[in-house]
């Protein structure tokens, strides 16, 4: 493993390298970059995981989702600085609802397929930010000031939440009430250091 990633010329772009994703039939899905941990985090798990430069963090493919990425094989190019994933993907790799994110020929007319709702990415990166907030507390950030006051004061908040999401009326109040009562479930879970992904694990068991 040690020896994979030490071979990769890191230096070349800045800690990032491209990575051409491709299933094991030959069809190629997506393009993707990695840095230092997310190869690391790949090799250990044997899941695709990928930097993302607009989010500045690591994330699993198919995190939320569910369409993971197996790999089955890792290459590296003649020039130490490009990789390439062979894996088995589980449902699609775009999040157009596409099998691969490379569905379109230039000079053809595009073809509208039902998409994915990729919504909830939101609440991965909510999650990031109470991390942050926790670790690194802001004198004026009501998040940090929640984690000051302690247990009572988080699990309070998160039951006045659910009240108001049960006597909410109307659509709009309903939608109004869920968003606080969500964010105070991140709290609650980030206070006992439990992950959304474990909860996303638990919910996957299930359904299995």
């Amino acid at each position: 493993m040690k020896e994979l990633i030490e071979k990769v010329n890191w230096e070349r772009n800045n800690g990032i390298v491209p990575v051409i994703v491709q299933d094991t039939k030959g069809e190629v899905l997506t393009l993707a970059y990695m840095n230092k941990e997310a190869l690391m985090k790949t090799l250990e798990t044997g899941y695709a995981h990928y930097y993302s430069r607009s989010q500045k963090r690591i994330r699993m493919k198919g995190e939320v989702s569910g369409n993971v990425q197996k790999v089955k094989e890792i290459r590296i190019d003649c020039d130490n600085d490009a990789l390439l994933l062979i894996v088995e993907q589980v449902g699609v790799a775009c999040h157009t609802g596409n099998y691969s994110c490379f569905y379109r020929k230039l000079g053809e007319p595009e073809k509208a397929v039902g998409g994915i709702d990729y919504s909830l990415t939101i609440l991965r990166e909510l999650e990031e930010l109470i991390k942050q907030r926790k670790e690194n507390p802001k004198e004026d950030s009501y998040t940090s000031r929640l984690f000051k006051e302690g247990k009572e004061k988080i699990y309070k908040k998160f039951g006045e939440e659910a009240i108001e999401v049960l006597v909410a009326e109307g659509r709009e109040r309903i939608i109004y009430e869920t968003a606080d009562l969500l964010y105070h479930l991140l709290v609650l879970l980030a206070y006992n250091e439990i992950s959304l992904g474990k909860v996303m694990e638990e919910l996957r068991r299930r359904r299995k």
